[in-house]
């Protein structure tokens, strides 16, 4: 690459790191188990083929194909797809199975065998990373079938499934693959680098660049600038494999060196190449490298290099990431707290933002909704506590800020989402709304659960629904910082008009929280207003999903953030499921 990149830019304005590494990839593995026989003479010969969704579009879209497996009822697929994963969005999947009958990449020519829907979420949250799903028919595809296959069929409202037929099960396993965890921490030092400055020395600092397939070449790292030396040492960093060489140890990695310059007209001084596999012997003979400028060389018959550059260390590092964490066993237990003051208005009233309208969710149902359903993809037993606050409790009218949508203080806990949703819908049909809103009693409730499992083996989280202003900001701002030192994540996420300053200040996103002169040790709360995500297009599952994808974005790295500090290592994972040798077929 020549200067005129570097011309665009000062050196500290540039983060190619952030900018260029992509999104955590999961490899998904396929098997089957009993699927259906339709073949005369022989057993089927089964493939496999993958749709997606994207946020808040019901189509559904082929993402790929397994190989085809010549007769066998127990396939165990070995061509894998690879996925871009993501936890704050809800990922569906599809897996259709045919019995492939000729060469045609028409599906519509080969016999249908069953489908099974999941999310990605579903899979690395559960024990293993595995997750066994029962195959089923459409009632579209169920028609086209063979009558004998079935007993007369019975209408499921579209639902899978063919009454008193077993259709076989599909296993769908994931895996992050590992060359998105390892990083190299490298520290290079100069020698006898060309002097560049009128009146000084050089100001050196070093650039790399991978090498892509077609020959060209894309920025990996920059360091920084050592002022007013020929012999500099820069300081060691780290770096990401796949930003390096994408997990080709061969790949070359050239490297640049330039003198920099204030107005951004860095010189450039020479460059080298080597690549991850010569770098990985570490210092030694093998890793000092001639910088060598390609036009001083033509022109000085007797130029030898413009100076040396050495690789001082060279220690690889496999991170730990959150999903190792899940795929050891890691809980999320997810807790809704929900507000019912009066500045809500009258639920019987439309214009109340707990009006339950027959035809459409109000703002408080979509919100819980959107979150609960990606969250409970995390949680085994799918039952979370569910609380209200700010609101006379029958039969003596006591206020409350701390109480069970369900009416059961000793077992607030609701069965998945729909339970959290039934019990909401009930509580607005008997307790009255009151206030003030009060936020530090529902996360201190929460916060002695956390306080209790330190371990590693659950993190708790919090979604406040809200409408107004916090009342008790002091005693907020206090439970929030004394929170921040356990496994715990605040979301809030305010409905309607008002004005929410105060929970931006919560959100600790430009200043840390503070409480008493004591500073959160680490930010946990996530805030966003509901209005921001009203689609006008009245899509509002396109617009709950940004919402999802919004609030629950920071929810992985503060985990690590809690497991880091506490040096809270992940447990390991179950063995790997190991399927017996089956032949293989081509693609179709």
């Amino acid at each position: 690459m020549s200067n005129t990149f570097l011309n665009m830019a000062s050196i500290g304005d540039f983060d190619p790191l952030n900018a260029a590494i992509p999104a955590t990839k999961v490899e998904i593995t396929v098997s089957c188990r009993n699927l259906l026989d339709r073949d005369t003479f022989s057993k089927s010969d089964p493939i496999c083929v993958l749709y997606t969704q994207g946020i808040g579009n019901k189509e559904w879209r082929e993402f790929g194909r397994t190989e085809v497996i010549d007769n066998t009822l127990n396939p165990d697929f070995v061509r894998k797809f690879v996925l871009d994963y993501f936890f704050e969005e809800r990922q569906n999947l599809r897996l259709d199975l045919y019995d492939v009958d000729s060469n045609s990449a028409d599906l519509s020519k080969h016999d249908f065998l069953g489908q099974a829907c999941c999310t990605l979420g579903e899979v690395v949250g559960s024990l293993g990373s595995r997750v066994e799903k029962p195959l089923g028919f459409t009632e579209e595809e169920a028609y086209r079938m063979p009558k004998s296959l079935f007993l007369p069929w019975k209408s499921t409202g579209g639902k899978t499934g063919i009454p008193g037929k077993k259709c076989g099960t599909v296993i769908v396993k994931a895996e992050e693959l590992s060359n998105c965890r390892e990083s190299v921490l490298m520290q290079f030092c100069g020698n006898k680098l060309d002097k560049k400055d009128f009146f000084g020395k050089s100001d050196p600092f070093l650039v790399f660049y991978r090498s892509n397939e077609d020959g060209s070449f894309t920025i990996c790292h920059k360091t920084e600038v050592v002022k007013n030396t020929l012999n500099p040492v820069w300081q060691a960093f780290k770096i990401p494999v796949r930003a390096l060489c994408n997990g080709d140890h061969d790949r070359t990695v050239k490297i640049e060196v330039y003198d920099w310059d204030r107005d951004g007209s860095h010189d450039f001084i020479g460059e080298f190449s080597t690549s991850y596999r010569e770098l990985s012997r570490g210092q030694s003979q093998f890793n000092v490298y001639e910088v060598v400028n390609p036009k001083k060389k033509g022109k000085k018959k007797k130029y030898l290099n413009s100076g040396t550059v050495t690789l001082l260390s060279f220690l690889v590092d496999i991170e730990v990431t959150f999903l190792d964490y899940i795929k050891g066993g890691t809980q999320m237990n997810f807790t809704v707290a929900i507000d019912f003051t009066a500045s809500n208005g009258n639920p019987a009233q439309p214009t109340s933002l707990h009006y339950m309208s027959p035809y459409q969710l109000n703002a408080y149902a979509m919100a819980l909704k959107a979150v609960g359903e990606i969250i409970q993809d995390y949680d085994s037993d799918k039952m979370f506590p569910a609380l209200g606050f700010g609101a006379k409790l029958p039969p003596d009218g006591r206020v409350s800020h701390e109480f069970a949508l369900n009416g059961n203080p000793q077992n607030p806990y609701c069965s998945g989402i729909e339970g959290v949703m039934e019990s909401y819908y009930q509580s607005l049909k008997s307790v009255q709304l009151y206030g003030p809103t009060n936020f530090s009693p529902v996360i201190n409730h929460v916060a002695r659960y956390a306080a209790s499992v330190k371990d590693g083996s659950q993190y708790f989280i919090l979604l406040i629904i809200t409408d107004g202003v916090i009342s008790d900001m002091a005693q907020t701002k206090e439970s929030i910082v004394n929170a921040a030192g356990l496994p715990m994540s605040i979301i809030i996420v305010g409905v309607g008009p008002a004005e929410f300053d105060a929970m931006v200040e919560l959100d600790g996103d430009e200043v840390r929280i503070s409480s008493r002169g004591r500073f959160a040790e680490r930010d946990i709360v996530q805030f966003v207003p509901f209005r921001d995500y009203v689609d006008r297009t009245g899509n509002h599952i396109l617009s709950m999903a940004r919402l999802a994808k919004d609030v629950l974005a920071e929810i992985p790295d503060q985990f690590l953030s809690y497991m880091r500090t506490r040096g809270v290592k992940p447990s390991p994972a179950p063995p790997p499921y190991t399927p017996p040798a089956l032949p293989v077929h081509t693609q179709i």
